[in-house]
């Protein structure tokens, strides 16, 4: 997935780093967020396939992930002169806000009695939809794993943030998110191995 956009009419800003770009952009200069949101779209979609396994969700909390951004980029303070960690924990709580409301839809679909289904797919269909089922069966286990190692997880693993950014952004010692990243690598382990 290749995310494309308007430039900036500032070039000069591609040098710029997050925090002076964020601080033009809470001043409502739209180029700047321009930039930032060149700089970190296809790291924020990545995250949000990870998180979901759905390339259509991934767009959508793509996109909300941004809008919440402009809509907070005067309230927002940044670790570690990153924008990055910010928009990773929007995404992750977009895409749990998300899971909860797919939940309760599906409540309600197991009410509606099942069609008969008609299997007429491809080989590559197929096989797409087998890398999905295992995507969604470690997303599955990820979900399983008590709250701190998920977080670390999320954040470490599947957002490819460093030990240190992950320890500020959860206001923890780098020690602590070792310890749960550790625990929880066993933890996912077993829980493939055992598929």
């Amino acid at each position: 997935m290749q995310w494309t956009g308007a430039r900036s009419s500032a070039e000069s800003a591609d040098d710029l780093e997050d925090g002076d770009l964020w601080a033009r952009a809470a001043r409502d200069d739209d180029g700047a967020f321009g930039v930032l949101f060149e700089r970190h779209v296809q790291a924020v979609w990545n995250h949000a396939y990870r998180l979901t396994g759905s390339w259509s969700a991934a767009e959508d909390l793509t996109s909300n992930t941004f809008l919440i951004a402009w809509r907070k980029r005067a309230e927002v303070v940044l670790v570690r002169d990153s924008l990055l960690p910010w928009l990773y924990t929007v995404a992750g709580n977009l895409a749990r806000t998300e899971r909860r409301g797919a939940s309760r839809r599906l409540r309600l679909l197991r009410r509606i009695p099942e069609p008969d289904v008609v299997s007429d797919h491809a080989d590559a269909v197929a096989d797409q939809l087998d890398g999905e089922a295992r995507l969604r069966h470690l997303i599955g286990a990820v979900r399983a794993l008590p709250r701190a190692q998920r977080q670390v997880v999320e954040l470490c693993l599947l957002g490819d943030l460093s030990i240190a950014d992950a320890a500020a952004l959860l206001k923890v010692a780098e020690v602590t998110v070792r310890s749960h990243l550790s625990r929880a690598k066993a933890q996912l382990r077993d829980l493939v191995e055992e598929k």
